[in-house]
C-alpha cells in the first residue's frame, strides 16, 4: 500500500499530469480517498515554492542556450500567455483568477503553469502559494468526484 501512495505522490509532482492524474490513479488502485487526496495535494504543492522562486530565473538563463533554448522559451511563453490571460480576465481579482485557473482541471492549467504565471506576473509569493493551494484543493475535489462517478452520474461530463 505504501508503494501505491508513493506512486500517487510522484504522479502528482509531474508537470501537466499533477493531481489531475494522481487522484484517479489513487481511486483506481483502491486507496482510501481522504488519505490519498492529502498525499496528492502535498505532492502537487511540493514543487510550487521552488517553481515560484527559481523557475523564471532558470528559464530566462536557458532560453538562449543551444540545446535547451527552444524548450525554455516555450515554457516562458506559455507562462507569459497564461499570466496575461489571467491579468486580462481578472483585473483586480487576480487571486481568484489564479485560484480558478489552477482549480479547474483542464490541460495546462495546473499548479506548475499557475505558479509560473504568478512568478512571471511578479505576484506576491504568499498570495500566489495560497491561491495555488486552494486551486489544487478545488481540482482535487473535482477530480475525486469525477473519478468516483458522482459527476458522471449527473451527465455533466
Amino acid at each position: 500500500m505504501l508503494k501505491k501512495y508513493l506512486i500517487a505522490f510522484l504522479i502528482s509532482m509531474v508537470p501537466l499530469i499533477e493531481l489531475r492524474g494522481a487522484v484517479p490513479y489513487s481511486i483506481g488502485m483502491g486507496l482510501p480517498i481522504l488519505q490519498s487526496y492529502i498525499v496528492c495535494i502535498v505532492g502537487n504543492m511540493l514543487p510550487v515554492p521552488i517553481i515560484f522562486l527559481f523557475a523564471r530565473r532558470v528559464l530566462e538563463w536557458g532560453k538562449d542556450k543551444k540545446y535547451i533554448g527552444k524548450f525554455f522559451t516555450f515554457c516562458l511563453e506559455k507562462g507569459h500567455k497564461g499570466g496575461e490571460k489571467l491579468k486580462a480576465k481578472a483585473g483586480r481579482g487576480l487571486f481568484v483568477a489564479l485560484l480558478l485557473f489552477v482549480g479547474i482541471p483542464l490541460p495546462g492549467t495546473g499548479a506548475w503553469t499557475g505558479t509560473l504565471a504568478a512568478s512571471i506576473l511578479d505576484m506576491d509569493f504568499k498570495e500566489s502559494v495560497i491561491a495555488v493551494l486552494l486551486g489544487v484543493i478545488l481540482a482535487g475535489i473535482i477530480m475525486g468526484l469525477v473519478s468516483a462517478g458522482v459527476l458522471g452520474g449527473l451527465k455533466l461530463f
